[in-house]
């Protein structure tokens, strides 16, 4: 199991199981915040619990997903869709940068357009520890 927590420590997340790789994202707010994704669904394989402060697009006539931050120390602890998928399910992802740097070090990156195309980028082999170090 994965565990997050904020630099405050009065929220944080757990993630169930292997994360599998991990999703860097250049949409205007992922590349803003830093963030590196570890996605499932609300309440199976992640929970986030503790307080949090919500920021949803504005210039958006129908946002698709909300971000989830720590209102003391102001860590985006994860996004959370706004919609629930044809099962019932919400998808969510958390930000692995909360997650101690030993216990995610190794967890292979994926590159995702957010930006323009909305499409997966080639692989170039870099881990999480490539990012941070």
């Amino acid at each position: 199991m994965l565990k997050g927590t904020c630099h405050c420590g009065a929220s944080h997340w757990t993630l169930e199981g292997d994360p599998g790789s991990i999703t860097a994202c250049n949409c205007t707010l992922c590349r803003r915040y830093g963030a590196l994704w570890a996605y499932d669904y609300e309440n199976e394989r992640i929970r986030v619990s503790g307080p949090s402060s919500v920021y949803t697009r504005v210039d958006k006539a129908d946002p698709a997903l909300e971000i989830r931050f720590c209102p003391t120390c102001g860590c985006v602890l994860c996004w959370r869709g706004l919609r629930l998928d044809q099962n019932g399910r919400r998808r969510m992802a958390v930000n692995i940068r909360l997650a101690p740097p030993e216990a995610v070090a190794d967890l292979r990156i994926d590159h995702f357009d957010g930006l323009d195309t909305f499409d997966d980028l080639p692989s170039d082999g870099r881990c999480v520890r490539d990012m941070w170090f």
